[in-house]
This record gives C-alpha cells, sequence and structure tokens, in this order.
C-alpha cells in the first residue's frame, strides 16, 4: 500500500487514536502553532516541557484550548530533554520532538547511554516529499545526519527507513538505491555499495522490501524512461524510498525539488526506540506541522 500524498496520511491519522508527542523547550510560538493543527486534527496532543510561563503565554496567544495541552516545568534544557526521555520509558509519550534548542543538546541527551533509546542501529533521517509530478509520496534518506557512510551504515539506514515506512502501512517499500547511472562501475563506491545492497536483499539478509540498485533517478521515477531503456524491475518507475549516496547529495536532491519542483517535505528521525522530530527553529508551522504527522503515522 502506498501513500499518495499528505492530505491522505493525515486522513488516516484522523482514523485512530493520537498520539502523544513530548516536545522539548516548548516556547516557542512556530512548534505550538504546528501542534495546534496537529491537535484540531486529532492526530496528536502535547506535553509542552519547558518554561511553563513562557509557554502558557505563547498557548494563550495562538488560541490553544487551556485543557487540551500538558505544560511541565524544565529548568534548562537538558532536563527538558531528559524529562522527555524519562516519559518515553514510563509509557506517557509516544514520540519526541524538538522545540526552541539547538540540535546538538537534544541529540546529545537522546544519544547517550543513559536515555536508553538507541536500537543498535545509527539513526538516520528519514524525509518524505509530495512531488507534483509523481505519483505517491516519495521517501528520501538520509538527508540531514550521516554524512558520508560507508556498506554497512548504508544498510542500517535503509532498514530503519523500511521498518519505519512498514509501521506507516507501506508494506513493502520498493528501493532505489541511487547512483549515477544503473550499470555497476567499480570507480565509483556508491554504484559498488549500489550492487551489494541489492545483493543482500536477493540473499535474504535485508528484509521487507525489494532493493535495486545501483538506479539513475530517471529510472528510479520516470515510466517512460523505463519503458526506453527497457530496464526490467519492479522499483524502476514505481520507487518508495530513495537511499542516497552521501548528505550533500541527498541535500541537493531535497532543495532541487522543493525549491525547483514545487515539492513539499517534511522528515524526522528514525533508529531510535521512537520518532524524533527534529525540525530547524527557522521551519515554517507547515513543515513542523507534516513532520509531526510522519512521525505520528510511524509510531
Amino acid at each position: 500500500m502506498s501513500i499518495a500524498n499528505f492530505a491522505q496520511l493525515v486522513q488516516r491519522l484522523k482514523e485512530n487514536a493520537p498520539k502523544r508527542v513530548a516536545v522539548v523547550a516548548a516556547e516557542d510560538k512556530h512548534t505550538l502553532e504546528a501542534l495546534l493543527l496537529a491537535y484540531q486534527n486529532g492526530i496528536a496532543t502535547p506535553i509542552l516541557i519547558g518554561n511553563a510561563p513562557v509557554i502558557s503565554a505563547y498557548l494563550e496567544e495562538v488560541g490553544f484550548p487551556a485543557d487540551a495541552a500538558f505544560v511541565v516545568q524544565a529548568g534548562s534544557h537538558e532536563e527538558a530533554a531528559q524529562k522527555a526521555v524519562a516519559m518515553i520509558h514510563d509509557g506517557e509519550a509516544d514520540f519526541i520532538m524538538k522545540g526552541l534548542l539547538e540540535t546538538a543538546t537534544l541529540m546529545k541527551i537522546i544519544v547517550s547511554k543513559e536515555s536508553n533509546l538507541r536500537t543498535g542501529r545509527v539513526m538516520s533521517h528519514l524525509a518524505f516529499l509530495e512531488v507534483p509530478t509523481y505519483h505517491k509520496l516519495l521517501a528520501v534518506t538520509d538527508v540531514a545526519l550521516n554524512t558520508t557512510p560507508d556498506l554497512a551504515q548504508k544498510r542500517q539506514i535503509l532498514e530503519n527507513a523500511v521498518l519505519t515506512m512498514r509501521n506507516m502501512g507501506i508494506d513493502k517499500p520498493k528501493v532505489a538505491v541511487m547512483a549515477a547511472a544503473e550499470e555497476v562501475n567499480p570507480k565509483l563506491s556508491e554504484s559498488v555499495d549500489a550492487y551489494e545492497l541489492k545483493q543482500l536483499n536477493l540473499a535474504g539478509e535485508i528484509t521487507g522490501c525489494v532493493v535495486e540498485g545501483p538506479l539513475s533517478y530517471d529510472l528510479a521515477i520516470d515510466k517512460e524512461a523505463v519503458a526506453i531503456k527497457r530496464f526490467n524491475s519492479e522499483v524502476a518507475g514505481d520507487t518508495d524510498l530513495m537511499l542516497v549516496p552521501n548528505l550533500v547529495a541527498g541535500n541537493l536532491l531535497i532543495k532541487a525539488l522543493t525549491f525547483s519542483g514545487g515539492a513539499k517535505a517534511a522528515g524526522f528521525i528514525v533508529g531510535a526506540k521512537v520518532p524524533v522530530v527534529l525540525t530547524s527553529r527557522s521551519s515554517t508551522v507547515e513543515d513542523k506541522y507534516m513532520s509531526v504527522v510522519l512521525a505520528a503515522a510511524a509510531c
């Protein structure tokens, strides 16, 4: 089962009970506006951790119902992050969201041994794009966390994404391991890695998905290109997930599609025991809202 667009995903979530999100350093107006949308649509109920008087003032300013958000005082960003982690372990929250604090501050707590949120795999970023010229949501990983992953790390990044997408109802994601061309080029490590990941999938060592690689961008998403090149693959032209070679390639791809291709994008951190919404402090309300939607769908 695929997801056509963000609106369809929102509609699916409305049919289920809302998830509980622990927001670290929640004294941020844009974050609260995004959470208000999530609350109004029945997607998430917020637990707001941080400077309680400031949070309460912002809640009133954005029109958040007084009884719809639970506010928890924390004297520092570190304390707020620690309280969010404790709520996850106590079963009081389903996922974590970053508010008005540095990413490094939050991630230092989340990756620490004491937090017990690691799964044994590297954590990675999973983005979803609604591209006007493509027939379903397109996932891309990793565009924000791992800079130059080796083969073993790429496998873990792929497995993080596949597990998450299966939790979202995409039963057997079609994975394109991206390279410049579909032929294996021994001079290009990304091409060789793509081939190796496909072999691991064929051997049953990577499961729950169909992996094709190396695969060029046109063959990954364009059925006409697939027909012209006579490329035989169930992934080609119908990709659910693109595994990019490195952070730079992924970052350029996402920005090209959003700024020049009119795509909408949102994402979150996977590979921990729960999703972590890690949007930029300068992200728009819509970006933050859609990231909450995605994380709620992945719980």
